[in-house]
C-alpha cells in the first residue's frame, strides 16, 4: 500500500500588521511555516472504484490529491464559453459520448444541455463540471471539492447517482471524491475513505446508502406547471390527464400523468403514460421509473393494462432490462411519428379506416414538430405487480386538489396593480396553462369578487378589484 509523506512549507513575510498579530495573540511564528502529512491510501491496481478524501478545512485534503495523484487530479472549475450550448463544449467527443455521461451523473435534462453553462443551476453547473472530469483520458479521476458548492440534497442525490453509474459499468473509471462534508459518504458508498481529520485509512463497505422513501399522492393538473419546463419534448399536457406527483418528504420532485389508452381492443382501464419529469436536481437514481411504475400499478390494480412509449435512452435502457416491463415495439418513428401504425401496416398490408384518419388528421393539425417524428422510440407494457384494488379504486376515484389554487394565485400576482387590465390571451401566454383553464379560474376569481371585468378597456380584460378605479 503506497505511503505519501508530505511537507508544505510557506514563508512568513516580517510585516508591522503581522508583528502585531504575533503580540496579540502570543504567537511564536518562525520564517517559514511548515506541516507534514504521512498517510497511506491504496494503489491505483488495487480492486476498488470508489475512494473518499475527507477532512474539514485546511487538513491538507488538496494537498494529498495532488501529490496523490498529478494529472488526474481536477482542481477548481473548466472554462465554459457564455455563448456556447453545454453539449458543444465537450471537445471531439461525440454527442452520444456526452450525453450518456451527463445522463450518468444524474444531469439528464435535454432542454438543459443546449443552454449555456451560466444560465443552469447551481446543481446543474456541478454536474456539467463532473461530467466533463469524467470524460478526461484515464483510468482514475480524483474530483476535488466535491459537492462544495450545492446544497446538500443535490449533493447526495449526485452522489448516489454517481456512484449507481460507476457500480453498474456505465461509467469506466475509479473516481475519488475529495471533500469537506461526510454527509455524502453513505450516499457515494467508498470501498475507502481517508480522513484527513486523523490520517488514518478505512477500508471496506463502512457506509450503506439511506433509503429513499417518496410519498405518491394524486395531484391537481396545475402541478405540471412546476415541471413543465424540464420535459424533453413538449409543454403540453392532456386536460384529461391524470396526475400524481412523488414527494421526497415535503418536497415535490417528481411528475407523472396518464391518459385513456384510445385503441380499438382497449379495456375500460387501459392507460397510457403522457408526461414523466423529474426535476434535475433529483435526477439520476431512478426515480422517474418508480414513480411510473406505482402509477401503471394503480390501473393494472383495476384490472386494465398500463403502457408507456418514450424516447429517452435512459427510460429506454432501464426498461428493456427490468422483468416489470415488456417490451412490444422498438424502432425509428415514420414522418409522422405513427411507429405502431407502421409497423400494423407492414404486417397486414394496410390500414384501417379510422387509422388513415388519425394519420390525416395530425398532419392537417401540423403537429408533427410535436410527436415522435424521426426519433428511436420504443413502446413497453408493465407486467409488474398491480395494485390491491380497493387501494386501486380510492386513488382513481379521487379528485385531488393539490395544486389545484395555483393557477388562480398565479393569475392574481400577475394582473397588474393600478391597470392596465390584463387580457385572457396574455394570461395564457404569460402562465402557459390552456385557456379554458384560465377562463375557469377567471370565472372563480370573478365570483369571488378578487377580479373584475375592466369594460373601458379592451374586450374579456380584467384588472384587480382593489386596484380598480372606484
Amino acid at each position: 500500500m503506497p505511503e505519501h509523506h508530505v511537507t508544505v512549507e510557506c514563508p512568513i513575510a516580517s510585516s508591522f500588521a503581522v508583528d502585531q498579530v504575533r503580540g496579540m495573540f502570543d504567537l511564536a511564528l518562525a520564517e517559514v511555516a511548515s506541516e507534514s502529512f504521512d498517510v497511506e491510501l491504496p494503489a491505483d491496481d488495487e480492486d476498488w472504484r470508489i475512494g473518499v478524501i475527507v477532512g474539514p478545512s485546511g487538513s491538507g485534503k488538496t494537498t494529498i490529491g495532488r501529490e496523490a495523484y498529478g494529472d488526474a487530479f481536477v482542481e477548481g472549475g473548466f472554462r465554459w464559453e457564455r455563448g456556447k450550448a453545454v453539449v458543444d463544449q465537450f471537445g471531439k467527443l461525440s454527442l452520444k459520448v456526452v450525453t450518456q455521461m451527463l445522463t450518468s451523473v444524474g444531469f439528464s435534462s435535454p432542454p438543459a444541455w443546449v443552454k449555456p453553462h451560466h444560465v443552469l443551476s447551481g446543481g446543474e453547473r456541478f454536474r456539467c463540471d463532473l461530467a466533463r472530469a469524467l470524460l478526461r483520458p484515464g483510468d482514475l479521476v480524483a474530483f476535488d471539492e466535491f459537492t462544495s458548492v450545492v446544497d446538500r440534497n443535490v449533493a447526495k442525490i449526485g452522489s448516489a447517482a454517481v456512484a449507481k453509474s460507476i457500480r453498474q459499468g456505465r461509467i469506466g473509471k475509479k473516481f475519488v471524491a475529495v471533500t469537506c462534508h461526510y454527509d455524502v459518504l453513505d450516499w457515494l458508498e467508498p470501498d475507502w475513505v481517508l480522513d484527513m481529520a486523523t490520517q488514518q485509512l478505512a477500508r471496506g463497505c463502512l457506509y450503506r446508502r439511506p433509503t429513499i422513501e417518496l410519498e405518491v399522492a394524486p395531484v391537481h393538473r396545475g402541478a405540471w406547471q412546476l415541471f413543465r419546463r424540464h420535459h424533453y419534448l413538449n409543454h403540453e399536457l392532456s386536460l384529461a390527464a391524470r396526475s400524481f406527483v412523488a414527494f421526497w418528504g415535503e418536497e415535490p420532485v417528481a411528475f407523472s400523468s396518464w391518459v385513456h389508452r384510445m385503441t380499438r381492443h382497449r379495456r375500460p382501464h387501459d392507460m397510457r403514460e403522457h408526461r414523466t419529469v423529474v426535476l434535475p436536481d433529483y435526477q439520476g437514481i431512478g426515480i422517474g421509473n418508480r414513480v411510473s411504475e406505482f402509477c401503471a400499478s394503480i390501473f393494472t390494480g383495476l384490472g386494465g393494462r398500463a403502457f408507456s412509449t418514450t424516447s429517452h435512452p435512459a427510460m429506454i435502457h432501464y426498461r428493456h432490462a427490468s422483468p416489470l416491463w415488456r417490451t412490444i415495439r422498438f424502432g425509428m418513428a415514420g414522418k409522422s411519428g405513427e411507429t405502431g401504425l407502421l409497423q400494423r401496416r407492414s404486417r397486414t398490408g394496410r390500414l384501417s379506416r379510422m387509422e388513415r384518419q388519425r394519420m390525416r388528421t395530425r398532419e392537417l393539425r401540423g403537429r408533427r414538430a410535436l410527436d415522435s417524428c424521426g426519433r428511436v422510440t420504443a413502446g413497453f407494457q408493465y407486467i409488474g405487480p398491480p395494485m390491491e384494488r380497493a387501494q386501486a379504486e380510492a386513488i382513481f376515484a379521487a379528485r385531488p386538489q393539490i395544486f389545484g389554487d395555483d393557477l388562480a394565485a398565479r393569475i392574481l400576482m400577475m394582473i397588474p396593480a393600478g391597470g392596465p387590465a390584463r387580457g385572457v390571451h396574455s394570461i395564457a401566454a404569460r402562465t402557459g396553462a390552456p385557456l379554458i383553464e384560465i377562463e375557469r379560474a377567471l370565472a372563480r376569481l370573478q365570483k369571488t369578487g378578487e377580479i373584475r371585468r375592466e369594460r373601458a378597456a379592451r374586450r374579456r380584460a380584467y384588472i384587480a378589484v382593489d386596484a380598480a378605479p372606484a
